[in-house]
């Protein structure tokens, strides 16, 4: 499990909208490739490791309003758990941001390129979580969250359109 602390120069309001939305955790995480939100609670994640897919279900399971944001697995071949706490700073005009995140199969030990990218969480979460707070800060993470799901939905339309030719 890897836990990060970080403080965002903006208002809780502002990034708990970011943070609480997993479609941009792409954008930011860069060993997630892929978000599809399924409903409101459930959301489909995908990556891929040594040449092996790794897809997972979540589920909200925690959803407190500028306060606090949480999912799990359930379902898939790579167990995810996360949890974000939000705390305002200075009356609201600044936020932390308490990160918490796991990884783990949900048989057996892992194969080695799994083992690594777990063992190599806490580093790659502080260098997102600080990818976050400068793009977030600098006003692009938005725009730049909505270019990529736009490249996502394009790659997806080209999938689809290549598989009914």
């Amino acid at each position: 499990m890897a836990h990060e602390r970080i403080d965002v120069d903006l208002p809780l309001a502002k990034v708990y909208e970011y943070l609480s939305d997993p479609t941009y955790f792409p954008h930011f995480f860069e060993r997630i490739d892929h978000v599809n939100k399924v409903n409101s609670q459930t959301f489909e994640f995908a990556t891929q490791m040594g040449g092996k897919d790794y897809q997972w279900t979540t589920n909200i399971i925690d959803n407190l309003r500028n306060t606090r944001f949480a999912w799990i697995t359930i379902n898939g071949n790579l167990n995810q758990t996360g949890t974000i706490r939000f705390t305002p700073l200075d009356n609201g005009e600044r936020t932390r941001v308490d990160f918490s995140l796991d990884y783990r199969t949900f048989f057996g030990e892992p194969e080695e390129e799994l083992a690594e990218f777990i063992q190599a969480l806490p580093a790659q979460m502080k260098k997102d979580l600080q990818r976050f707070k400068e793009e977030a800060e600098a006003d692009t993470f938005k725009q730049n969250a909505d270019d990529t799901l736009e490249e996502i939905e394009a790659a997806d339309e080209a999938e689809e359109e290549e598989a009914a030719a």
